[in-house]
């Protein structure tokens, strides 16, 4: 059985303690991943402490030839990292792809990083003073990152950091730890420094030992909610910066005026791709005034029409989930809606697969007639299950998305471009899509959600990404000339 090392100093270090990695399609348990503690954090902050003393005085264009080699190797290695995610992840491997893509785009961004970080210069403030700025690297840095996107959230972190002179451990998922491995190979392949970039895997212990070790100045974490209040409260009374992206409960409203085989189809795609273990998932229909039966129908068709399978055989839609306890919490969720009330117009429970009978499988659900006080709506379900909220008009729908507490994303379909302004400007919800159900922005805009969905101030990537990772730093000169009398005042400086 393979066992799953650390990453440190740019090599394998073992450990005693692990842990075992399931592939989900089959059930079985198919490598063990070490288990790291304090010491290995501690190992790991050692050596990126080293690496940042040459590399964050490396030039911006060391770094950024790193950057070109790193994502090249991520194009010419697509398929192999996207069979990786796909094994013990449980998500078709078309779909990890995708993930590696998006995540690389970030990589790409800061390949023109020297734009991003050109300062401003202001000459002859006062007679003979010039002012001027710029941003220096925080030092070691870390990303504590979820089990649903094991490439492309790691990627949305360590890029950034590492190409802005920082040097990074990152603790994935201890569920599916193998692509973040493979990813500091690359690394190694693409030039960089050793210590430069490490890899700790484990658990709770692990975390907290990140979270508490003072020679680590920022830390990074995707995860559900009430992690992200853990993380933030305990990184930052200990003086750390923290990026904290918690949970979600993205609503798609639909419009009478809309395209309704467009819109559900895209909803269908944005509920159960991924098996809806996706924080940017569509989650809850909101179906406005007379559009309401005639989508659930369509939803319907496009729902029973999802093909369920590993995630490995060509064809699949939808794997399966990444834990037995991911899917008996989804399978349990559905009957709790029935209980309190909802429609199952589509009920994916108790689905087996010829020949993975044993897999975490489930298939598709659709909830209709939920309302706001159900466990269906209220909670994050992370998984294949679309709730239907009906609403009387584009108003109600709003106030129904504004009332709930979480905020990352929402989407409308509609062909009104008045409905779609006002909906943009009265959302209170931090990415929103007009015909997009999962409007994740582009690398160069930063990705992060409102109120529970974003835990402080801090989204990831995109301008944000970079002055997170950086701090400012104001210069004021003075060159006098040599026989040049200058006087001083003793009352504070003025640009006079």
């Amino acid at each position: 059985m393979t066992t799953i090392p650390h990453w440190i100093n740019g090599s394998p270090v073992e450990g005693t303690e692990t842990a075992p990695v399931f592939n989900p399609a089959t059930g079985a348990e198919q490598a063990r991943v070490v288990l790291g503690d304090a010491s290995d954090v501690d190992s790991a902050v050692q050596a990126a402490a080293t690496a940042f003393e040459s590399w964050s005085e490396s030039s911006l264009s060391r770094r950024t030839q790193v950057m070109f080699a790193f994502r090249q190797l991520l194009v010419e290695h697509e398929e192999e990292l996207g069979r990786i995610i796909s094994a013990e992840h449980g998500k078709t491997v078309d779909d990890a792809r995708g993930e590696i893509t998006r995540g690389r785009e970030v990589v790409e961004f800061v390949c023109g990083l020297g734009d991003v970080l050109k300062g401003s210069f202001s000459d002859q403030v006062s007679r003979g003073v010039d002012v001027h700025n710029f941003r220096q690297p925080l030092g070691v840095v870390a990303g504590i990152t979820p089990f649903n996107f094991p490439a492309m959230v790691p990627l949305w972190m360590h890029p950034m950091a590492i190409a802005t002179g920082n040097t990074f451990i990152l603790k994935p998922s201890e569920r599916d730890p193998s692509a973040a491995n493979f990813v500091a190979e690359l690394y190694k392949r693409a030039g960089l420094p050793d210590g430069v970039f490490n890899v700790v895997h484990g658990g709770k212990p692990t975390v907290d030992a990140i979270l508490t070790h003072p020679g680590i100045e920022a830390v990074s974490f995707v995860g559900s909610t009430p992690i992200a209040k853990y993380v933030h409260e305990q990184a930052t009374a200990r003086g750390k910066r923290v990026q904290a992206l918690g949970g979600a409960k993205n609503h798609a409203v639909v419009l009478p005026d809309a395209d309704l085989e467009f819109a559900a189809t895209h909803i269908t795609a944005g509920a159960y791709g991924s098996a809806g273990e996706r924080c940017m998932a569509v989650s809850v229909a909101v179906a406005v005034g007379g559009a309401a039966d005639a989508l659930v129908e369509v939803l319907e068709r496009k729902a029973r029409g999802i093909k369920v399978g590993p995630g490995d055989v060509a064809g699949t839609d939808m794997g399966p989930l990444v834990t037995k306890v991911a899917q008996e919490r989804v399978e349990n969720a559905v009957g709790v809606a029935a209980a309190q009330g909802a429609t199952v117009v589509v009920d994916g429970r108790g689905l087996k697969i010829d020949g993975h009978e044993d897999g975490f499988f489930t298939g598709p659900s659709l909830l209709d007639h939920v309302t706001t006080e159900m466990d269906a709506y209220q909670e994050e379900l992370f998984g294949p299950v679309l709730a239907i909220v009906r609403a009387d008009s584009l108003d109600q729908a709003i106030d129904l998305i504004n009332a709930n507490p979480y905020g990352n994303g929402t989407a409308l379909f509609t062909a009104s471009g008045e409905a779609a302004r006002r909906f943009q400007r009265n959302i209170k919800v931090g990415m929103v899509g007009i015909n997009v159900p999962v409007p994740v922005p582009m690398s160069y805009y930063s990705f992060g959600g409102w109120k529970d969905s974003l835990i402080g101030d801090s989204p990831v990537h995109g301008p944000e990404g970079i002055r997170f990772y950086t701090r400012p730093k104001v210069v004021t000169t003075r060159w006098p000339q040599p026989a040049q009398q200058v006087t001083a005042g003793f009352n504070f400086p003025t640009s006079n």
